[in-house]
């Protein structure tokens, strides 16, 4: 239930991870020697275009793999020191890269027949995309003096405090009382618990949680608003009117498309309000449902796995939409890839790291044995299959905006779903369908109240620091303007922000639409898959392929799908209400 790491290297002390590190220093001198002296003109433009591309995809190959080591050695263990002490030290020094990158992009921003320069290589065709995103984005550059500075100052600053943020999660342990013991668990198995078939449990669990984050809660404000503060800073000297601005050109997608999809979430909050209240009816609540039974899980099937038997069961059904799918996963558990078991000193959640450099991904999970998990080592595993597909592009393609970094994981936790539901008569349908529309819940319901929480965040950090408490009152307002007469008022979740790590990031702001969109998109993706059946398939890793080299737009059109009206979102909509409907006609008899 641990996952190797050797392929990347045996151990921090290894003559490989040494020779890596020590090249990576170097050849950052290197590019920067070449940067300050070739690029200040834009004479034998495609040769010098060549060469840093080349400079950039080994040293990204080399970064990958000293990086990910390290940070996967710390996600599974947040007091490793070695490992800290290494990520930091080339972390850092990757700063020195910031005036070559930027020297790049005003060298490819002052080609004039840029076109004409791609065009006469085969090497800066494969990368057109990437060259024609770099000129697009360069208006945005500071002066270079400025650029260096923000990166230095960066290391302690955003990630000084997303770090801290890290270790207070990854190390808080939960006081609680299970079964007559008293007992102190890390907060993965403390959220893990909300699933639990035992009602007075799930509750305890929740009541253990908002205690525990009180010893934290002033830490964890405070490097918010610090991440906050800076992305605020900085994103205004760059000239974007909002970081939502600056996210959405990361994202590679138009206002447009945002607009149009939450719209079609806007219009479709009634149903899940419909959903969660006959929830509530089912759990004997009357004023709607408490957050601590949001994932309760329905019906008279209490469905269960081994590690093994989620894997054995994840693979046969990935199998039935391709073998490729199937023979992916399988690999991934046999070769060890995963680490799923939950213990002290493992950060929350779950994550899938592709290692481009090496063919391969990691996935960490904190597995419980419950069907939510397995349909977790799902999506993760899906994560996985993207960057799979992705592994004969080169490494500077391999890239993908974060809307559709959720595609494939969703899209593989959606076979799994409805596979379950087919094998499972009227009664234990309820289980599975009721935790499909859980999940769907919380990435169109709670995903729109993060949102809404993370634009009065900026809002207000524009002005000053907030405090825990208007931190924690702006996200119960949030809650309460998506869930509405769903959820019990008076017992909501004031402490998301700190429980959710994308707000810890400043470079994942507004780390929340981007999973309503790839919900969406997969539901319509799965919608395609199934009126066409094996065609589909070699089209969709296809689709995959290409997302690190196409914007949004551009890749929904390959299934001739158009992402900028709200039609597209309201028909995959459509999908979950129907979901909704069934399990409301269920759960009367």
């Amino acid at each position: 239930m641990r996952w190797s790491l050797n392929e990347l290297y045996d151990s921090f002390e290894s003559e490989a991870y040494k020779s890596d590190s020590k090249r990576i220093l170097e050849m950052i001198s290197e590019v920067n020697t070449f940067a300050e002296k070739e690029l200040t003109n834009t004479g034998e433009a495609k040769e010098k275009a060549e060469k840093y591309l080349r400079y950039d995809a080994t040293l990204s190959k080399l970064m990958s793999k000293v990086l990910s080591y390290a940070s996967l050695t710390m996600a599974v263990d947040a007091r490793n020191e070695v490992a800290k002490a290494n990520y930091a030290r080339i972390a850092m020094k990757l700063s020195e890269l910031t005036k070559a990158e930027v020297l790049f992009s005003r060298f490819v921003a002052g080609i004039e027949n840029l076109q004409e320069v791609i065009d006469s290589s085969e090497y800066l065709k494969e990368h057109e995309f990437m060259l024609k995103e770099i000129r697009k984005n360069a208006r945005y550059l500071l002066s270079n003096e400025e650029e260096m500075l923000i990166s230095r100052m960066s290391n302690t600053g955003s990630k000084a405090w997303t770090n801290l943020q890290n270790i207070l999660t990854s190390t808080l342990l939960v006081d609680i009382e299970l079964d007559g013991e008293k007992k102190k668990l890390p907060l993965p198995a403390i959220r893990n618990l909300a699933y639990d078939k035992d009602p007075d449990v799930r509750k305890k669990a929740f009541e253990a949680e908002l205690s525990a984050y009180e010893k934290v809660e002033e830490s964890s404000a405070a490097a918010l608003n610090g991440i906050k503060g800076e992305v605020l800073t900085v994103s205004e000297l760059r000239g974007f009117s909002h970081p939502l601005e600056e996210t959405l050109l990361q994202s590679r997608m138009e206002k447009e498309t945002l607009d149009a999809m939450f719209t079609a979430i806007k219009e479709s909050l009634p149903m899940f309000r419909k959903y969660l209240k006959r929830k509530a009816e089912l759990l004997g609540h009357k004023k709607g449902l408490p957050f601590y039974d949001l994932f309760a899980p329905m019906g008279e099937s209490q469905m269960h796995f081994t590690y093994e038997e989620a894997m054995d069961y994840i693979v046969k059904n990935f199998n039935t939409f391709s073998r490729r799918l199937g023979d992916y996963a399988r690999n991934a558990y046999e070769k060890n890839w995963m680490d799923v078991e939950p213990r002290d000193g493992k950060r929350g959640g779950a994550f899938c790291s592709n290692l481009h450099a090496i063919g391969e991904s990691r996935v960490m999970a904190n597995f419980d044995g419950s069907f939510s998990n397995m349909t977790t080592l799902a999506h993760e595993l899906g994560h996985g299959y993207h960057g799979y597909n992705l592994k004969d592009e080169t490494i500077l393609n391999s890239s993908y905006p974060m809307p559709i970094a959720e595609t494939a994981s969703i899209f593989c936790e959606t076979i799994v779903v409805n596979a379950a539901l087919k094998e499972m008569d009227d009664r234990e349908a309820v289980t599975i369908l009721e935790q499909s529309i859980s999940d769907a819940t919380q990435v169109i319901v709670d995903i729109y109240s993060r949102y809404l929480f993370e634009t009065k965040l900026f809002e207000t950090r524009k002005d000053h620091p907030l405090s825990v408490k208007e931190l924690k009152n702006y996200m119960v307002e949030a809650q309460k303007e998506a869930y509405g007469e769903g959820l019990d008022e008076e017992v909501l979740h004031p402490y998301m922000w700190l429980n959710k790590t994308h707000y810890y990031s400043a470079d994942r702001n507004f780390y929340n639409f981007p999973y309503a969109f790839g919900l969406l998109f997969s539901k319509g993706l799965y919608a395609v898959y199934l009126k066409r059946g094996e065609e589909f398939v070699p089209e969709y890793d296809e689709l995959l392929s290409v997302t690190g080299k196409k914007d949004i737009i551009e890749v929904a059109e390959m299934m001739n799908i158009d992402v900028t009206r709200p039609d597209f979102f309201r028909d995959s909509l459509k999908i979950v209400e129907k979901d909704i409907e069934k399990f409301l006609s269920l759960t009367e008899k």
